[in-house]
């Protein structure tokens, strides 16, 4: 079951697409759902796309496509003759909206030794189709043990908040509650193992109650 704000935001994008072939931005999203952020459509559009009401287009940037639509209104009776049940969307049309989110930036992130981490906050603009499914922050890149991985000193490091992590995955790594390092997770028998992309550094070992997954690298920014 969708949520009041959900389902407002899919009708208004349903109705746009039906009326004019093109969808509103996410300005005008925010604006027509009365919200005070744009990160907060982010959040909604997520939701949609985790439930299986729209999907993002991979051959287009910033596209969506309405999958189905809810028969009904939260709260509301089924209008007559109409049983209540999800049908597909009368027609499925993609947006291309060029809209960008802001995300916290939580300081400088090693990308050598651990250094402190979330030092701090303010905020970045990120093309909104950086950023999938989830919760993101970003952080700053500092040193260079990750460099054959591409992750460069100065990169801005988007970051998915997630507790767990596979082996080989690239992740947030918080050690001892205090230093904060970015590196490739893997599990070494009763240890946790952070392994740099440069063979100058050597791997790091830990015990499992050293480490916390803070996140998992979902992109990329670098400005030049």
């Amino acid at each position: 079951m969708l949520t009041r704000k959900q389902h407002e935001l899919l009708c208004f994008i349903h109705d746009r697409l039906a009326e004019t072939g093109v969808s509103p931005s996410f300005e005008e999203m925010k604006e027509a759902l009365d919200l005070k952020s744009k990160s907060g459509v982010h959040r909604l559009i997520s939701a949609l796309e985790e439930r299986s009401f729209i999907r993002r287009l991979p051959n287009r940037a910033r596209a969506l496509e309405v999958l189905r639509m809810p028969e009904r209104t939260p709260e509301a009776k089924p209008a007559p003759a109409q049983p209540a049940i999800l049908k597909p969307a009368a027609k499925a049309l993609p947006i291309a909206a060029n809209d960008v989110l802001e995300i916290p930036l939580h300081g400088r992130i090693a990308a050598g030794l651990p250094i402190e981490a979330l030092e701090g906050q303010s905020s970045l603009s990120v093309p909104a189709a950086l950023l999938g499914p989830g919760d993101h922050y970003a952080l700053e890149v500092s040193g260079d043990s990750m460099v054959e991985a591409g992750i460069l000193d100065g990169d801005f490091a988007l970051i998915r908040r997630t507790e767990t992590a596979r082996d080989g995955e690239i992740v947030v790594a918080l050690i001892d509650d205090n230093e904060a390092t970015l590196k490739y997770f893997r599990r070494e028998g009763a240890m946790v193992r952070l392994d740099p992309a440069n063979r100058a550094y050597d791997p790091m070992r830990y015990k499992p109650n050293q480490v916390r997954v803070q996140g998992k690298l979902a992109g990329l920014i670098r400005r030049y």
